[in-house]
């Protein structure tokens, strides 16, 4: 069978002839992250003023199957051609931030959709976020527990924004999934502080 990493390396290698180019072109990886959220926010911003109109709800997914491209791009280039850097682990992590919220928050102008809800899992996402760069201050390793972690809710949202655009989900479902969104992410979080400091528990080799 083929494993997530197999497909995550296979993935990688059909990108790495434009990550080249780009790179012989002077783009840097922190121009691609910028770049990514950027285009995340004007994609956020073209679905709430047209989310009267259920269509335009594909855009999310389609999106953000780009944008993953582009993450992997700029880890590409940040690990591949040596520009890695303390900027780059801030704008990594902020814009990050900043797109999931955007792309997130245009389904709260959906009729018959708790905009509370949508709020709710929008801070509980940033939350669960800062509890996984917190172990790097405690001394763990950066936490991407789960169960709803960032390609998680990538998945989630994609795939509302499918069902919301060809009508295969009633608007009023949206309610309890987004409230079982809302308590995975509480575990996620809860997950992340666990483990961060169970990390700290195990004895160092040597």
């Amino acid at each position: 069978m083929i494993s997530v990493y197999q497909l995550k390396s296979r993935f990688q290698n059909l990108l790495r002839p434009l990550v080249t180019r780009l790179y012989e072109r002077g783009v840097t990886a922190n121009q691609v992250t910028l770049g990514a959220c950027g285009l995340s926010l004007l994609v956020a911003l073209a679905v709430a003023l047209l989310a009267s109109h259920a269509w335009v709800f594909l855009l999310i997914p389609l999106w953000m199957f780009l944008r993953m491209a582009l993450n992997a791009m700029d880890g590409m280039l940040a690990r591949e051609f040596g520009q890695q850097s303390k900027l780059g682990a801030y704008l990594n992590e902020l814009t990050d931030v900043i797109a999931d919220s955007a792309l997130y928050l245009p389904f709260a102008l959906l009729a018959g959709v708790s905009p509370g809800l949508v709020v709710l899992v929008v801070v509980l996402a940033i939350i669960s976020e800062y509890a996984g760069v917190l172990g790097v201050m405690v001394g763990a390793s950066r936490r991407y527990d789960g169960p709803m972690g960032k390609s998680d809710r990538a998945l989630c949202f994609g795939v509302f924004g499918v069902c919301v655009a060809v009508g295969q989900l009633p608007l009023a479902w949206l309610n309890p999934l987004l409230a079982l969104v809302a308590l995975l992410l509480v575990l996620t979080i809860v997950n992340r502080v666990r483990q961060g400091l169970a990390e700290l528990k195990q004895p160092t080799a040597g």
